[in-house]
This record gives structure tokens, sequence and C-alpha cells, in this order.
């Protein structure tokens, strides 16, 4: 997710990557007005229909 640039040593790359995500489906709540289907939040956090089984 592009966290080349931190020091390995002190962040943990994961946990950072998680957060991301996380934000991303807190933003796509804030800005709807209802709650999200489940493909509104499989959109939010970047899947396609595809890749879904």
């Amino acid at each position: 997710m592009g966290h080349d640039d931190l020091d390995s040593r002190v962040h943990d790359r994961v946990a950072l990557d998680e957060i991301a995500l996380y934000a991303e489906v807190l933003t796509a709540v804030a800005i709807s007005e209802r709650p999200l289907t489940l493909a509104e939040l499989d959109n939010a956090l970047g899947l396609s229909a595809s890749a879904i089984c």
C-alpha cells in the first residue's frame, strides 16, 4: 500500500495496511446516507466482483 519509506524496525506494514483499509470503509460509511450493502463494502475495500467466490 505504499509504505516503502517507513522504517521497518518501528512500523508494522500489515497493521498500517489494515488501518488504511479500515479508513476506506469509514470514509464510505461517512458519505453514505444509509447502511452499505456488502457489494458497496467490497467496492470500498477495492474488491472486484470477479474476486469474490
